[in-house]
């Protein structure tokens, strides 16, 4: 009986090369580290975003408050793993300080967050959860750009 050899293509051997480089071990490109960054800021959405619901629907908290909540455990999530997978460089030798700049550069989108919030529900009378996906993604651009220019440089 003949042996089969199993030789993946070069294109093949590429795409795994390129997901390893976008999942494993330290991110050292920026295109990796948006790629990263883009999960990162997607997993703390969902943490964001599901517990702005239950604050407010379930619990029935006024929806700003609710927002800052969420928001606050969000951007932790955020900073873990950050810190931990997306950016492979860390500017800052003090961890407080980088948790503090961190934590600011955070509370500026979350005043991003809170006024799209209030304009979406508050004025327009539009769905706080539709607004609060609108705020995400003006607020990702934001926070992005901030942390790796202050933080992950």
């Amino acid at each position: 009986m003949a042996k089969v050899e199993n030789k993946a293509s070069p294109a093949a051997l590429d795409f795994t090369g390129l997901l390893r480089a976008l999942f494993k071990g330290k991110s050292g490109s920026l295109r990796t580290e948006v790629f990263r960054s883009t999960i990162v800021s997607g997993v703390s959405f969902v943490f964001d975003f599901g517990l702005l619901y239950l604050l407010t629907d379930v619990v029935h908290l006024f929806y700003l408050i609710s927002a800052l909540i969420s928001y606050g455990i969000g951007m932790v999530v955020n900073y873990l793993l950050s810190v931990k997978w997306a950016f492979g460089r860390r500017s800052m030798a003090n961890r407080m300080a980088e948790f503090v700049l961190f934590v600011v550069i955070g509370v500026a989108g979350m005043g991003i967050n809170t006024l799209i919030l209030w304009l979406w529900q508050g004025v327009l009378g539009l769905s706080y959860l539709l607004g609060r996906i609108v705020s995400a993604i003006i607020g990702y651009i934001w926070k992005f750009v901030a942390r790796k220019l202050a933080l992950f440089r």
